[in-house]
């Protein structure tokens, strides 16, 4: 079983029945697969034989082909001008193994021209014997030019000339062309060509036409030889270098012509006369040729007479004056008329044209396979011009002179044959011949009984795309010819025609392969003989479809492009995709990269400008998709770059644009350069439209001028065009003057006049200068003027103070002055005003808004530009040396010529002082008389906070700092509260009054287990303030701060260690940490945790001399953390590194110490059996914390101190309060008390000295700090 896979549809004919196919002899002989079939006999066939003209290469040896099929295999005969030809007898000559083809030796002896004449070839066996054409053996000749003597051609100029070629006569005839010494080709053109003879025609000659080398060359290309004819010499002359020559020396008559040069009408040089006629076979190419002569030079026209020129099938050449019509046919007979035309007139010749033919087959002879008893015919039909005859032959001798068979009939062109037997088998040949030649047609006649036989391989497995024809085989040979059946299935009906195409072959073809059309076909032949059948298998499969195409692109040379290809495929099917550039492979480039269905491509270059096809196949299809890639880039810069028109004002710039690189033009830039005054500065002119590239520039006096041109397209600017060549136009009077003409005196008694000086290109001319004159505006001055050199300033002295000034400043130069400037007013210098504003009165408008009025100064006294007014003011303070302090003042400015102003944002309940001064150009003048003025009271601020502490079942107590701006006296403060349900609901407000004086307030009689909000604010005399909120509950289990915090975060350091102490306000049962790190770095904060909820912790092993920064935070859900702190430890400190712990000293030391604290505890011991306490001791228990477990040894916390005696429950007054606020005077266990706070100081070993460290001078006590004995604990870790 194999797999085949269904070729491309091939168009064959059809031979349609209802049911069965059956095969017509007559339109379908059928041929003898001799290379399928064993056992079988079929005449020969010729299948292979040299040309009827066969031209041989005289230097290389003659092959003769000749070669033949049949069963048994023919042997092979030649005729040689019509006799046999023995090539036994031959050395040269020998024949081919299995083939009839004769080879002949000539390259070592023997001649070419002996084996001249016709030969043919028989090729024979027991059914008959087929014969080959005659072929005409002729070696191929290339003969020199018969030598001659050439005379100079001299010929006057404008008179037609026709050197002629005569080439040899040569088989085949040569290629014909002229060239000259160097091998170069003549040029051609309308005047000058070459006709069909190889002649060359001149229709006027110039002298250009002179030259001493025309030669014509015939190339012989059978034997790859050229010969060349002798040179001809050509000298033309005009009528002006003749005139002396031809009246001295010769005649009209020795000059090549003798018309004299003058135009003339067109005359015919090929061919002659107004009439010729042309014979030409059909299928051959008809050429026709005119070629005049006349001045102007002539064109030539065809027409055709009674019809229009084939437009497929005509092409000119030679400039027109040769019309080919190729493939010609008798319906191309006619006249063809050839008009020669210039401007004096024209000149006409009719071509009769005939059309003949050698004969051509209508219906050709067909090999016919009959089995006994059957009936056949063959055909033999030519036509040609004039009629062929027709003639058989049968096995290569005449018919008439071959045995009789009865089974035959002539019919002329026909052979009918019945009731055929085995002996009829033969070889016929038929001939059809007229004068132009001849056709010869071998077709045998097989007699042959056998019964069906399928050629093609069983069990075949066709694959097939949906909606594509498949083609089924059935190849099959019997005798009779058998009829052929198709069924689909094991139980299915005959295949009908209405849906399937039955081709005479065997194949069934499906048009429209669908998926139903899968299954197994069997095809079924038959004939008298027997019966034969083959099954065949068709699969139908999925296309191969790409469902997203590359699309087009355009890149930017450098730049990178990807196309991407999906293909969609039949999952059985294997499909490659692979990649295109124009139809080819891709580059073998590193730039290119294909992977998986995208191409990428880097690097563009102009190079990878192509089609870029996807192709995707599998075994069954092909689909290919493609996408053009348009590299583009910045435009080439253009060149040549002319300037033509040069006049003194303008020029004409041309130039030729640079490549576009597949992005067109759109602009061009024209710069320029002033070589003059700006060498190497380019400065834009002009732009152009990308259509031109000419234009007029307008140019300015006194400037060497050079140009260049940048191209500008969608991608970008071209790189700059080489500069055009300099050109300096001519000086001239400036046409233009300074700009930005100023007169602003700098002191009071000057005028300092200012401008903006030309530029050199608007100078134009040398030698630039000002004129700069002035005049009092008000006065009856004439012009002052002055000329000064090419600057921009010119100061004018002795001025009265600030008085206006006419001022006007006009460019000249050596050619001349600009027009007459336009004149501008400026003022002297300025002084400082001489005057205060008066009358300077305040309107207070309300606490924190003043109004304050003036009377103007006069404008004399002012001196200058009026600026405005300018108001200071300051708020009047204590004036007791215990508050003395800076006085701020405050400005307000006030533009132009006001009498009144605001002044916002005042204190109220404050006194305040102010006065006004005048402001001009120069400064301020003198300040008016001092005003005092007071600001009422206004509204205070919010209190600075409110704190509710020591919540109990039924009270709470509320604490405050007044407001930090009262803005006034106070009067009272307004509390007002309510309480708050479980829903959130608020309850009746109830409004207290506060006296001003107080700063705490106990509120009993409240609800139990009930929360308060609370609003709180003070009252001046303007009204009341800003309020604060709190909130507070009634009960200790429910007292939670709303906002819980940490503050005071304190760290003192030493070398390599810390002691961080901070403030907490919050909840009870918080656990800390402490999170440090060295400021200013990314690092991650390192987090320590704290033992217990105690407010101290000491750091270990950080840097000496480093900053760090440190924050506290409290753990939980409702976790929160400090602002940050910054601390330095301190400078390393030199040592030799001795290891401390190793020294007999330091152990001696530690033992005294262990010694010293046992004999401190037991001090302590007995004191408590005593019933006294140590005030640490005391401290402890009145602000026992149960969070503080003892101390470790690893983070240096403290642990408690408790005898096994004392663990008597806490006193319900001794809790912290209810705000968790803990203070230094409430708290015994601050870091101050234990001498860990921020008022500690270290020794240089790093040890703390402490509150309790032992010193000699006592602080005196204040609040609760005790003034006893030293800790113990402290008094060891402060042991110096």
């Amino acid at each position: 079983m194999r797999l085949k896979i269904m070729p491309p549809k091939k168009s064959l004919s059809v031979c349609r029945a209802p049911l069965i196919l059956f095969l017509c002899q007559v339109m379908s002989a059928l041929e003898v697969p001799l290379d399928q079939l064993e056992n079988l006999v079929q005449p020969p066939t010729i299948t292979r034989q040299s040309p009827k003209d066969y031209i041989i290469d005289p230097r290389e040896n003659i092959e003769i082909q000749c070669e033949a099929k049949g069963k048994p295999p023919p042997s092979f005969s030649w005729t040689r001008n019509g006799t046999h030809f023995d090539i036994d007898k031959d050395p040269l000559v020998k024949m081919l193994p299995n083939s009839g083809t004769l080879v002949i030796s000539i390259t070592i002896e023997g001649k070419a021209e002996t084996y001249e004449g016709v030969y043919q070839c028989t090729a024979r066996n027991e059914r008959g014997a087929a014969i080959s054409n005659n072929i005409v053996i002729r070696p191929s000749r290339s003969p020199l030019w018969t030598k001659e003597k050439l005379e100079q051609i001299t010929i006057l100029k404008g008179q037609s000339l026709v050197l002629p070629c005569r080439p040899p006569l040569g088989l085949p005839p040569p290629i014909i062309f002229w060239m000259d010494n160097s091998f170069q080709r003549l040029p051609q053109s309308e005047r000058v060509s070459q006709g069909l003879n190889g002649d060359l025609y001149f229709s006027n000659v110039l002298p250009e036409d002179t030259r001493e080398d025309y030669i014509c060359y015939a190339r012989f290309n059978h034997t790859q030889t050229i010969q060349q004819k002798q040179p001809i010499s050509v000298k033309v002359h005009s009528m002006d270098e003749l005139n002396d020559t031809i009246t001295a020396n010769l005649s009209d008559s020795e000059f090549y012509g003798a018309k004299s040069y003058i135009e003339r009408p067109p005359k015919l040089l090929t061919p002659e006369g107004r009439t010729s006629h042309k014979e030409e076979l059909r299928e051959n190419v008809l050429s026709l040729e005119c070629i005049a002569e006349g001045l102007p030079t002539p064109s030539i026209n065809w027409t055709k007479e009674d019809g229009e020129l084939p437009i497929n099938r005509t092409f000119y050449k030679n400039f027109k004056k040769t019309l080919n019509i190729i493939h010609v046919s008798e319906a191309d007979s006619g006249k063809y008329k050839c008009t020669a035309r210039n401007s004096l007139g024209f000149v006409e010749h009719t071509i009769s044209v005939t059309v003949k033919a050698a004969p051509y087959w209508i219906t050709a002879p067909r090999n016919l396979v009959l089995s006994p008893g059957e009936d056949g015919t063959l055909i033999c039909r030519a036509n040609g011009n004039p009629k062929p005859s027709i003639s058989w032959l049968t096995n290569g001798v005449p018919i008439e002179m071959a045995p009789d068979d009865p089974s035959r009939k002539i019919d002329g062109d026909t052979i009918l044959f019945s009731d055929v037997q085995e002996s009829s088998s033969a070889v016929y040949q038929c001939n059809a011949s007229n004068e132009y030649g001849y056709l010869l047609a071998n077709a045998f006649v097989n007699v042959l009984a056998e019964p069906p036989r399928i050629l093609t391989e069983a069990n075949l497995h066709y694959q097939v795309i949906t909606d594509r024809p498949a083609m089924l085989d059935c190849a099959f040979f019997g005798s009779p010819i058998p009829t052929i059946e198709w069924f689909k299935g094991t139980k299915g009906s005959v295949l009908q025609e209405n849906t399937y195409v039955f081709h005479d072959n065997g194949t069934l073809e499906i048009p429209v392969a669908q998926k139903d059309s899968e299954g197994t076909y069997t095809c079924v032949v038959r004939n008298k003989l027997g019966m034969a059948k083959n099954d065949v298998h068709l699969e139908i499969k999925d296309p191969t479809r790409i469902i997203k195409q590359p699309e087009y692109k355009v890149v930017q040379r450098g730049g990178k492009v990807s196309f991407e290809c999906k293909v969609k495929h039949d999952p059985t099917l294997l499909a490659t995709l692979t990649w295109l550039k124009d139809n080819g492979e891709l580059p073998n480039d590193g730039r290119f990269t294909v992977d998986n269905d995208h191409l990428v491509i880097m690097n563009i270059s102009d190079e990878d400008d192509a089609t870029y096809t996807c192709v995707a196949n599998t075994s069954l299809d092909i689909v290919s998709a493609s996408a053009m890639l348009r590299v583009v880039d910045r435009p080439n810069p253009p060149f040549d770059l002319e300037l033509t028109s040069l006049l003194e004002r303008s020029v004409q710039l041309s130039w030729i644009p640079g490549e576009e690189n597949n992005s067109p033009i759109t602009d061009f830039i024209i710069e320029y350069e002033d070589a003059l005054h700006e060498p190497g500065v380019w400065h834009r002119q002009t732009d152009v439209p990308g259509t031109q590239t000419t234009t007029e520039l307008k140019l300015s006096p006194y400037v060497k001028y050079s140009f260049r041109v940048i191209a500008v397209n969608s991608i970008g600017r071209s790189l700059p065009s080489e500069a055009s060549e300099y050109y300096m136009t001519k000086a001239a009077e400036p046409e233009e003057n300074p700009t930005a003409v100023e007169g602003i005196g700098s002191e009071p008694d000057n005028l300092v006049i200012t401008w903006q000086p030309l530029k050199g290109f608007d100078s134009n001319g040398p030698g630039l200068q000002y004129k700069v004159s002035w005049r009092q505006k008000d006065g009856d001055d004439e012009w002052t003027s002055v000329v000064v050199a090419n600057v921009s300033k010119y100061i004018v002295s002795g001025t009265p103070t600030f008085v206006p000034y006419l001022v006007k400043v006009q460019a000249l130069n050596d050619v001349g002055f600009a027009p007459e400037p336009v004149v501008i007013i400026g003022h002297s210098g300025e002084d400082l005003p001489m005057m205060a504003p008066s009358n300077v009165r305040v309107n207070v408008v309300n606490s924190t808004l003043a109004e304050v009025h003036w009377e103007p100064v006069p404008l004399k006294s002012i001196r200058g530009h009026l600026k405005g007014y300018r108001i200071y003011y300051w708020k009047v303070k204590n004036s007791s040396k215990r508050h003395r302090r800076h006085v701020e003042k405050k400005i307000l400015t006030f533009n132009g010529n006001k009498t009144h102003g605001m002044l916002p944002g005042l204190e109220p309940f404050s006194h305040y002082t102010l006065n006004v001064r005048v402001v001009n150009g120069k400064g301020e003048g003198p300040a008016s008389v001092d005003q005092v003025f007071n600001t009422p009271e206004g509204v205070p601020s919010a209190p600075l906070f409110l704190k509710i502490v020591n919540p109990t079942l039924d009270s709470l107590t509320l604490e405050w700092n007044p407001p930090s701006h009262p803005n006034g006296i106070l009067t009272a403060y307004t509390l007002k509260f309510q309480p708050i349900n479980s829903t959130h609901e608020l309850g009746p407000l109830v409004d207290l009054k506060i006296a001003a004086n107080l700063t705490s307030l106990v509120l009993r009689n409240l609800s139990y287990n009930t929360r308060y909000k609370f609003y709180f604010y003070a009252q001046t005399s303007a009204g009341s303030g800003s309020q604060i909120t709190e909130e507070a509950v009634t009960t200790v289990d429910e007292v939670r701060p709303v906002n819980p915090r940490i503050r005071n975060v304190t760290a003192a350091a030493a070398e390599t260690y810390a002691n961080i102490s901070w403030e907490y306000e919050g909840p009870d049962h918080v656990h800390f940490y402490v999170e440090y790190g060295v400021a200013g770095s990314d690092e991650e904060w390192r987090k320590e945790i704290v033992n217990g909820s105690q407010s101290f912790f000491g750091l270990k092993g950080l840097l000496p001399g480093t900053s760090y920064k440190v924050r506290v935070g409290a753990e939980g859900d409702s976790g929160f953390v400090s602002s940050e702190d910054v601390f330095h430890t301190g400078p390393a400190m030199a040592s030799r590194q001795v290891d401390i712990a190793t020294q007999g000293w330091f152990i001696g030391l530690m033992c005294a110490v262990a010694l010293l604290i046992l004999i401190l505890l037991i001090v302590c011991f007995i004191r408590r059996n005593k019933g006294g306490k140590y005030p640490v001791k005391e401290k402890e228990d009145a602000h026992a914390d149960p969070e503080i477990q003892p101390m470790k040894e690893d983070d240096g916390t403290f642990g408690e101190y408790s005898d096994a005696e004392d663990h008597k429950p806490l006193k319900k007054g001794s809790r912290t309060p209810s705000d968790r606020t803990v203070k230094k005077e409430d708290s015994d266990d601050s870091l101050v008390d234990y001498g860990e706070g921020v008022n500690g100081q270290f020794n240089e070993d790093g040890s703390f000295i402490g509150q309790y460290s032992g010193k000699k001078e006592k602080e005196p006590a204040e609040g609760n700090e005790s003034s006893e004995a030293p800790s113990p604990v402290n008094a060891m870790n402060s042991f110096v």
